[in-house]
């Protein structure tokens, strides 16, 4: 049965940043379970899972989505956790009130038909970027020494589509700036992609102008 997995890739200076972290941990020592593969920086929101019913996760993806416009979080410094196959080394994320509600909604509905892992159970949530993981556990301490010794990334970044991947690649994304649910190849095309970007900047020059409007009504 095929493995699903919902996420969000990075974009723009965040997507930038993050995979020249991980191939700079790669080379520097020698390890490569996150570069053995084309590295996609991304946050899992769920899975990997199981189904028989694909079409209803599409739909349940939309259906939470489309109630979403400006869905931000933070990049804020690194940690780790150990799980059945070994230590991961990550960027922490710190998640917005609307991230945790999105991921939250969806998860309570996934649960009603999908056996989903145990963390994606929880409305606690613990949001990442897998920086390195599978090869790491002898050289833990040394790249977490180094990762130490750099300075904290504090990135803002905007959730801007939702990925549905089937054994690894694309099957749908969800856009939150057209509302519009993507097959693979529009997911993959560039010239909608700039159709996002553009009412992504639309969307948060009016909000920036809204408040700057109500703290100009709240001071007079």
């Amino acid at each position: 049965m095929p493995h699903y997995l919902i996420e969000f890739r990075f974009h723009g200076y965040a997507k930038r940043y993050l995979k020249r972290l991980i191939f700079e941990v790669a080379r520097r020592f020698h390890v490569k379970g996150v570069t053995r593969k084309r590295p996609v920086p991304h946050i899992t929101l769920a899975g990997p899972f199981e189904t028989r019913d694909i079409k209803r996760v599409i739909r349940d993806v939309e259906s939470v989505a489309k109630n979403y416009n400006l869905v931000n979080f933070k990049l804020r410094g690194f940690g780790y956790f150990n799980n059945l196959e070994g230590k991961v080394i990550y960027v922490d994320i710190e998640p917005s009130k609307e991230l945790e509600e999105l991921r939250w909604e969806l998860a309570k509905r996934l649960m009603m038909y999908v056996e989903l892992k145990e963390g994606d159970k929880n409305k606690k949530f613990a949001f990442h970027a897998t920086i390195a993981f599978k090869d790491i556990d002898r050289k833990f301490s040394d790249i977490w020494r180094y990762l130490k010794s750099k300075e904290i990334p504090y990135i803002n970044q905007y959730l801007l589509r939702i990925t549905i991947l089937r054994n690894g690649k694309i099957l749908h994304d969800f856009d939150l700036m057209l509302k519009r649910l993507l097959n693979r190849r529009a997911a993959l095309s560039n010239r909608i992609w700039k159709k996002t970007i553009l009412r992504f900047k639309m969307k948060l020059f009016f909000r920036k102008a809204l408040a700057k409007v109500k703290r100009i009504f709240w001071w007079s």
